[in-house]
């Protein structure tokens, strides 16, 4: 039965990961990033709701009377 050789494993593995690693650096370096991230202007801004000038009362169905 014949030996696995396994003699070149260690450069294979090698280049494999540095192509890889070049693969990533190429593909990250043509993304586009700000150069000065600005922050967000937040404006308080108030919302109305039509239930916020009204007083409601919310009625459980058992403090409701029972029907005769």
């Amino acid at each position: 039965m014949p030996q696995l050789d396994t003699s070149t494993w260690f450069i294979t593995i090698l280049s494999m990961v540095l192509t890889l690693f070049i693969v990533f650096q190429l593909k990250i370096s043509k993304l586009n990033f700000p150069l000065k991230p600005e922050l967000k202007i937040t404006s308080k801004y108030q919302h109305t709701n039509p239930w916020d000038t009204k007083w409601t009362k919310i009625y459980s169905p058992l403090s409701l009377p029972l029907p005769s």
